[in-house]
């Protein structure tokens, strides 16, 4: 599964080809095929590989009766952007089908993204509406999180050339993680000493 999602992130789907795959993994030309019936049945396969694990990881990334709707915040993200150093390839994947309105991408939203998102969209509806943060719309917060604060581990050459030091290190990932949640959270926070 890791070699095939490795495969997809990086060729897209398209330019997968089972043989291949079948001669890195060092089996027979017909395993993939055999096990997952069609490149189709293993993309999904492996898709629901890579996701069920984050999905899994922010259900249960805070716990809503003994944490402030701030602070809820913050961990979600920085729960999820170690979870993208740890699984850089999903990002990746991503880039690649958000390119293009298909079934693939539908399936995606609709199984992983949409059900992940909603209680964050909640919890940020929430804020709003007690006046601590901005509104801001899911969108916008997804696309700052997901392919924004989480581009220097998808984007690992690029970042080394703006700074040597390995940014997938457990250190530097938790470093990034802290401060972009921190910087995201404050740009929506209303800071009520201050006029408005």
């Amino acid at each position: 599964m890791a070699l095939a999602l490795r495969a997809f992130a990086t060729y897209g789907y398209d330019g997968v080809s089972l043989r291949t795959l079948n001669r890195e993994l060092g089996a027979s030309h017909n395993l993939l095929n055999g096990r997952f019936g069609s490149k189709e049945g293993l993309w999904y396969a492996t898709i629901d590989w890579a996701f069920q694990p984050l999905a899994a990881r922010l259900a249960t990334a805070f716990d809503p009766t003994l944490t402030d709707p701030l602070d809820q915040l913050r961990i979600t993200i920085r729960t999820f952007l170690t979870h993208c150093a740890e699984y850089p390839e999903l990002r990746g994947l991503m880039n690649i089908e958000g390119r293009q309105d298909t079934e693939r991408l539908a399936y995606i939203y609709s199984t992983y993204i949409q059900p992940a998102l909603a209680p964050v969209h909640r919890l940020l509806n929430h804020l709003a509406a007690q006046g601590r943060t901005r509104p801001i719309s899911l969108r916008t917060f997804h696309f700052l999180v997901s392919h924004g604060a989480a581009g220097p581990f998808t984007l690992a050459p690029l970042a080394r050339h703006f700074d040597p030091a390995d940014p997938l290190d457990p250190a530097a990932v938790q470093a990034h993680a802290d401060l972009a949640a921190d910087l995201i959270v404050r740009a929506i926070e209303i800071n009520h000493t201050q006029p408005q």
